[in-house]
């Protein structure tokens, strides 16, 4: 017990000291109501700072940020800065019941950590609810001091963030889909920059406008901000050159389209190279499930040559919503910048195997229904999902978060007995299981897997047919991710590892094949425990005195 605290009080202490040598960036969110006139009706939504989207923060790598986060509004928020490790500061991770407690009404709670070893785009938004629909914003790395990008420097760097609109108000949509058992209304409209673009009512002065001049090229940071919908991006008649994928840089990649998932971001150089006049940008969903509505609607910009007159457009051509194939040639063309800036080599050793089935299921009618004598899912049960037959429950009951619980040592708030693999082995993909009564119910639990510090965990990740077949995007907290090899259907566990990529994969914070709509307490979730390591710069540090409370 000495011999740890020793160890913590000169983790504190090599923390104060890189703390100190580091530049400071310094935000304040105000969290609170805004009324916006979007599609012909005005709406009342949660924003931070009066805008939407939110305020751009850009550091240098190496900085310390710290946001001061005062809760304005009549709901309880946390913010998550998604895809920032978190080395020694996981307290302010950011998602509710996991890593803190949410911030309550009337209250404020400042976010402090230095950004190590990673530079390009990621962002943030609130992790409480369906709030982060409207309270997200751009988190832009740049290099340090007297370092470059590794490609021609851009004439301009563009925030393009894709978001999806409700006329409505976004808590009430999500808990209208609890409270059903069913899945939550459709959004009425995408965005870019906020703006839904003149395709969608009342529109036509809410198009956001992009002003190039010819011959310069533009780098364009590009977020998917949107709760459920993966998404097509095109230029008209431009190329986009692919140079980073969720702040990992990319082999440069050549393409007409951009294929984004909701948290993840694409950053790509664009010439203005074509005849001076104008073209739009456009996103449109890419949706895989069949028979699975969604909004089937397309959000469009202006890219605007310097000089131009033309008072019409070029509109691209855009796939069809389930053009898998488009989707898959993109996500499995790209790959990492093998030995670029914070490249890190596939390590060969091994330490845990871990096989997760993940999908849509259901929950017997009342687990989340109130009021109802049937439910609105499939055979008139709850729709709800799952990993390996566990279907994650946040601890919202509990007085502490689960970091909490794991500093402190307090059972009771979740357990460790996550499996490595699913508890019955059967034709995953086979369409035929879509409502098989026997697999498609998953016990409700909050159980999370154990890892040794520095570990090496090689994830197979299998989707399932349950309910539908659709694209289920996961993202991992605080850890980049080797994307090793992609592809359809069933695992082969003889085969397929001869298609693993050990040179350059791509690098990604996100994993393909897992459930968009994970911020509904669906359950589609599993966590890690990482153990402390031996040494002091592997010891989680005590919480913040002001961290809030349950």
């Amino acid at each position: 017990m000495a011999r740890f605290v020793a160890l913590l009080a000169c983790a504190l202490a090599l923390l104060a000291s890189s703390m100190a040598s580091a530049a400071i960036v310094e935000h304040s969110f105000h969290v609170q109501n805004l009324t916006v006139r979007r599609l012909c009706n005005e709406q009342v939504i949660t924003a931070v700072n009066g805008s939407l989207p939110g305020p751009t923060i850009r550091v240098q790598e190496g900085d310390i940020l710290v946001v001061h986060v005062f809760n304005k509004s009549p709901y309880n928020i946390t913010i998550h800065w998604h895809g920032i490790f978190q080395k020694l500061s996981g307290w302010a991770d950011g998602p509710e019941y996991v890593t803190q407690c949410p911030i309550v009404p009337g209250n404020s709670y400042t976010y402090k950590f230095k950004i190590t070893g990673q530079e390009g785009t990621l962002w943030w938004h609130a992790h409480a609810a369906w709030l982060r629909a409207t309270v997200y914003g751009a988190l832009i790395i740049h290099p340090k001091s007297g370092h470059s990008h590794p490609f021609p420097k851009p004439d301009k760097e563009v925030p393009i963030l894709l978001g999806e609109w409700w006329n409505a108000n976004v808590i009430d949509v999500a808990n209208q889909g609890l409270a059903t058992g069913g899945a939550p209304n459709n959004s009425d409209a995408f965005t870019i920059n906020g703006k839904p673009g003149s395709l969608y009512p009342c529109s036509q002065k809410q198009t956001y406008k992009l002003k190039v001049v010819e011959g310069k090229t533009y780098m364009l940071r590009i977020i998917n901000a949107a709760l459920n919908n993966q998404l097509f991006f095109k230029i008209a008649n431009h190329k986009l050159t692919v140079v980073a994928i969720d702040a990992s840089y990319t082999e440069q990649y050549v393409t007409d389209v951009v294929v984004i998932a909701p948290g993840q971001t694409t950053d790509v150089l664009v010439t203005a190279d074509q005849p001076v006049g104008s073209y739009y940008m456009a996103a449109t969903p890419y949706a895989s499930a069949a028979n699975v509505s969604f909004d089937n609607t397309t959000t469009r910009g202006i890219i605007v040559y310097e000089g131009s007159t033309s008072a019409n457009p070029l509109m691209p051509v855009l796939p069809a919503s389930n053009d898998t194939l488009t989707a898959h040639k993109f996500y499995s063309n790209l790959t990492g910048l093998a030995y670029g800036p914070h490249w890190v080599p596939v390590p060969r050793q091994v330490d845990e195997h871990m096989f997760i089935t993940s999908g849509l299921n259901l929950a017997p009618c009342g687990s989340n229904v109130t009021g109802n004598a049937t439910c609105q899912g499939p055979l008139n049960q709850s729709l709800s999902a799952s990993m390996n037959n566990v279907s994650f429950v946040i601890p919202s009951t509990s007085k502490l978060s689960m970091l909490q619980a794991f500093f402190f040592d307090v059972g009771g708030v979740y357990t460790t007995d996550f499996p490595n693999k699913p508890p019955v082995k059967f034709d995953y993909t086979n369409p035929n299981i879509s409502l098989d009564r026997s697999l498609i119910f998953a016990p409700k639990a909050t159980k999370v897997k154990t890892l040794k510090y520095n570990s090496t965990v090689e994830i197979v990740l299998q989707n399932t047919a349950f309910v539908g077949i659709e694209n289920h995007p996961i993202h991992i907290h605080g850890f980049n991710f080797h994307v090793l090899a992609q592809g359809f259907g069933n695992y082969d566990s003889v085969n397929d590892q001869g298609k693993f990529n050990f040179v350059n994969p791509q690098t990604r914070i996100w994993l393909v094949h897992c459930h968009l709509d994970v911020h509904l307490p669906w359950g589609l979730a599993m966590a890690f425990e990482v153990e402390n390591g031996p040494t002091i710069s592997s010891i989680l540090p005590p919480p913040p005195a002001d961290l809030p409370r349950c």
